[in-house]
């Protein structure tokens, strides 16, 4: 398998921790997105979205870091990232989701760049916006998860599934940008669980082949 990804996007560290809590080995197909590289021949004729992750089995290619982590578990089917019952597994793609679809969008580099360079937006104020979505879309995940009864070690139960996978990039992001996360402590108990478990440390930005990348 080959993983084309650039050590600090969210999506790209979704994949890796899906890989290691798998214990699949893989080739790392650096793309840096701060250069464009993503819009450039040769990864434009791997990657019809032009956006990391891409994963390549063999002839096939997964895009999506969902479909990707779906993809993964149901060809190497331990140990599992969803859970065994219906109710679980729409709960973990529902978490997965809440951070997927209401909070990355809104901040990933597409979208600051477009804040910046198109609509004239100042570097305080797109940090502003940056900060104000990611923490009032990581309240939604802490209502998600506090005091629920499903919520345990991890997002859902006492190993890790796809919620974690999802949730922990979140928080290195969230961070990067000083974003206030004293409200959500719940969030902040799993995301310590998870970085005492190999596979999330194995997979941190910090530990990719690029991560030293200008």
């Amino acid at each position: 398998m080959e993983l084309f990804s650039y050590f600090r996007s969210s999506a790209s560290f979704r994949v890796r921790i899906a890989l290691e809590l798998k214990g699949l080995r893989y080739d790392y197909v650096p793309v840096h997105l701060v250069k464009n590289e993503q819009l450039k021949a040769p990864f434009t004729g791997v990657s019809p979205s032009r956006l990391v992750p891409i994963l390549k089995d063999g002839e096939g290619l997964v895009t999506q870091s969902i479909a990707i982590i779906e993809y993964l578990d149901e060809t190497h089917p331990e140990p599992p990232l969803m859970p065994a019952d219906a109710l679980g597994r729409a709960r973990v793609r529902a978490l997965s989701l809440d951070i997927a679809c209401e909070i990355h969008p809104l901040n990933n580099l597409r979208v600051l760049r477009h804040l910046v360079h198109d609509l004239k937006v100042s570097e305080d104020d797109k940090n502003r916006w940056y900060r104000h979505w990611v923490e009032t879309g990581l309240e939604t995940v802490e209502r998600q998860l506090a005091g629920h009864p499903a919520t345990g070690r991890y997002c859902h139960g006492d190993t890790p599934t796809m919620a974690d996978a999802l949730l922990v990039p979140q928080i290195f992001n969230a961070r990067r940008f000083e974003c206030r996360l004293d409200h959500v402590p719940t969030v902040m108990k799993v995301f310590d669980a998870c970085m005492q478990h190999p596979a999330f440390v194995a997979a941190q930005p910090s530990a990719c082949p690029d991560a030293d990348a200008p």
